[in-house]
């Protein structure tokens, strides 16, 4: 299984979430331009050590990381969709999206997904943050499929 950013725009994200492939053992893919400079010292600070831990793939745009996936489903998480991840069937070699922090995704990737998929929460609220959700999202797919580590 692997965690998909695009666009990312805040380094500590990128490296939490970097961290949290490294702990669940799922590859990150980060579709460019991100919001930053790569070698920004807090993608660092926050992934620490862990960062040797996970494999990292950046792609120059959306088309160039489309090329990669294979057979593998595209699942967008987006607060525009309707339908929960816990009342979904998740495969192993699911590919799970998040938009960047700002406007999330466009259209075209939109249309591009296999699957949209909305983590539930309050009304009142607009969304969680990135490594939360990613952290939630990746957390419910490698319980359905048995891959959380021992």
């Amino acid at each position: 299984m692997r965690i998909a950013l695009y666009e990312p725009e805040i380094a500590g994200n990128v490296g939490a979430v970097m961290r949290l492939g490294a702990c669940l053992g799922a590859a990150v893919d980060l579709v460019e331009p991100m919001g930053f400079a790569w070698d920004d010292r807090r993608v660092r600070r926050t992934a620490m050590d862990y960062i040797d831990h996970v494999e990292v793939v950046r792609h120059a745009g959306f088309e160039a990381f489309r090329a990669t996936i294979g057979a593998s489903r595209l699942v967008l998480f987006t607060t525009k969709a309707m339908q929960s991840p816990y009342d979904f069937a998740f495969r192993s070699d699911d590919i799970l999206l998040f938009g960047k922090e700002s406007a999330g995704v466009p259209a075209d990737v939109v249309a591009a997904a296999d699957v949209r998929l909305r983590l539930p929460m309050r009304p009142e609220v607009r969304s969680m943050n990135l490594a939360t959700s990613a952290a939630l999202a990746l957390g419910e797919a490698l319980r359905q499929v048995g891959g959380l580590p021992g």
